[in-house]
């Protein structure tokens, strides 16, 4: 019997890839240009936290000084892991989907100060945890 198959091989060793998908590299862009966002965010309520009006009545009313070092932090670990994602190792995706949680939770408390700015981060965090996740299926071998 012969094979009457066309074009190239395909590869199907996913460590021989540098990125699983597509979409996991739309995550490490997303993931280090919001990271570069939160840390000018965090920068922004460090140095003129009178800049920033407030929700009156929220439940979480923080120091703004506070939440600015928590972005700032926040927002060089997202832009590290960001960068780490180009390698397409596991242990990136995983930290991945961790601190685009923990950007999540740290978007919903920001939501007095910067409403539409923190729902659209939330929702970009929920994209780059989906593809995170979607990518290590794919890379794993599952179909």
């Amino acid at each position: 019997m012969t094979s009457n198959a066309t074009g190239p091989p395909r590869n199907t060793d996913a460590s021989l890839r540098p990125f699983a998908t597509g979409w996991t590299v739309f995550a490490a862009v997303l993931m280090f240009f919001g990271g570069v966002m939160a840390i000018l965010q965090g920068i922004t309520a460090i140095a003129k936290d009178d800049l920033i009006v407030v929700t009156r009545n929220y439940a979480y009313m923080l120091n703004l000084t506070s939440w600015g070092w928590i972005h700032l932090i926040l927002g060089f670990l997202i832009a590290l892991t960001g960068l780490a994602l180009f390698t397409g190792a596991v242990w990136a995706r995983i930290i991945g989907i961790a601190v685009a949680g923990l950007g999540m939770i740290a978007n919903f408390l920001w939501l007095p100060y910067y409403p539409f700015w923190a729902i659209l981060l939330i929702a970009i965090d929920i994209f780059i945890i989906w593809a995170l996740c979607a990518g290590m299926r794919k890379e794993l071998g599952e179909h």
